[in-house]
């Protein structure tokens, strides 16, 4: 019996998805509950697997690359198909001229590309793959059964191939740890000197958008095009939550497995100020203004695909502890490929920390329809003021960026405040009062 493999649904109003790569390939026999295909929204990656043991036909139009409609149907699955005896040898449709098999299969800019050990490449490593042009044909990688990661791929020469790394374990089983490469040099004479007499203007390449990447910039630029957008800054002295923090850290990581950082405290404080003032965690609805009644504070966590903000859902009924797990868990997923759409909507206010790269001040935009977005900075230490003198203190500066439509600028100000003097005085926080 062939069954149709289709599109599944992957959250409201996503209309169509991205092949990002099959795992498997035509002619394939997979098992039940195997990975088929990576699915990439304009939200986040999802898994297809297989719901029966069988034969897999990858039909016409459904390439790595190919954009379908939610609902279509890419593959077939011959269930009644067997799986082949050990050492069986492949089918005849499947055999190469003599000529051409001993020849390095020529790398494509689309379809899921297999190391030597016939391994599917992973999103990412198809990616560099791709964008450069690479022949990995029969090649050996550093990741687990042989795979190639992107260590194995991203030094990689535009359009050239390395040899094949060494056997992972000898004859007799023992365990052996992949040679160490040598650091290749960030750059190169080559990327900035030209030859003498030859320019280098013309050195440009087209690399598509990826749909996570294109849905990012629509968002972004439907948020300044519809929203009244506004900045207010204030700064924070972290000095007594970084005692806390160094107080507790290693008794924190010994219970809960994770190291203690400032976003529980500032998912906290934020949580307060909603409570004191609720237009911060409304938007605008038409002509009404949506009021919500709990706290989904999304945490922007930056990854290969681009920038997503998964949220901490009903934060209000967190501790410091289950807030850290929580957001620990998400960056997993994100860094993984993993992130759902359920993980990424409903949010109603988000958080952003330019200051893990350094960033020292910042206007932050809107995550669209939210009305108002917190960007947190590098702490610094500098001279303040303190009861008539000159003391130097680990200051952070905060921003918040806010819809000026339905929220006036004293309650803007007043929220930042509110974030300010809790986070300031964290026994205050804890104690929720």
């Amino acid at each position: 019996m062939k069954q149709e493999i289709k599109v599944p649904t992957v959250g409201e109003s996503i209309t169509e998805a991205t092949i990002g790569s099959w795992t498997k390939k035509s002619g394939d026999f997979v098992k039940r509950n195997e990975i088929l295909m990576l699915l990439e929204t304009d939200k986040a990656s999802v898994e297809v697997v297989a719901e029966n043991d069988g034969v897999l036909t990858i039909l016409p139009g459904a390439e790595a690359g190919s954009v379908v409609k939610i609902g279509a149907t890419v593959a077939t699955l011959d269930t009644d198909a067997k799986a082949p005896a050990a050492g069986a040898a492949a089918p005849a449709a499947e055999a190469k001229p003599a000529a051409q098999s001993a020849a390095p299969q020529a790398s494509q800019s689309t379809g899921t590309q297999s190391t030597g050990k016939d391994m599917p490449l992973s999103p990412a490593v198809q990616r560099i793959v791709s964008e450069k042009n690479l022949d990995v044909g029969g090649m050996s990688g550093t990741g687990k059964d042989g795979r190639l990661t992107k260590g194995d791929v991203q030094d990689m020469p535009a359009g050239g191939a390395k040899p094949a790394a060494a056997p992972a374990a000898a004859a007799s089983g023992g365990d052996t740890k992949p040679a160490k490469k040598e650091a290749a040099p960030l750059v190169s004479a080559a990327d900035v000197l030209a030859p003498r007499g030859q320019s280098k203007q013309g050195d440009k390449k087209l690399v598509a958008m990826t749909t996570i990447r294109k849905r990012i910039a629509e968002k972004l630029k439907e948020a300044q095009n519809t929203s009244a957008l506004l900045t207010t800054f204030n700064e924070i002295d972290m000095g007594k939550v970084m005692d806390l923090r160094a107080k507790y850290k290693d008794k924190f990581k010994e219970k809960y497995g994770l190291n203690l950082g400032f976003n529980g405290f500032f998912v906290k404080a934020v949580v307060e100020a909603l409570k004191t003032y609720p237009a911060v965690n409304a938007w605008i609805n038409g002509t009404d203004i949506e009021y919500h009644n709990y706290y989904n504070i999304g945490i922007a966590v930056s990854t290969e695909k681009g920038l997503m903000v998964p949220n901490v859902k009903d934060a209000d009924m967190l501790s410091i502890a289950g807030i850290e797990m929580t957001i620990r868990d998400l960056a997993l997923k994100g860094r993984d490929g993993k992130i759902t759409p359920n993980d990424l909507g409903g949010g109603t206010f988000s958080i952003t920390n330019g200051g893990v790269f350094g960033s020292l001040l910042s206007t932050p935009i809107l995550n669209y329809p939210q009305s108002a977005i917190l960007g947190l900075h590098k702490i610094q230490d500098r001279p303040v003021a303190i009861d008539g003198k000159v003391e130097i203190r680990p200051m952070m500066y905060v921003a918040l960026t806010y819809d000026h439509r339905i929220i006036d600028g004293k309650e803007a100000v007043s929220f930042l405040v509110k974030v300010k003097e809790l986070v300031e005085d964290p026994e205050r926080l804890l104690l929720e009062i």
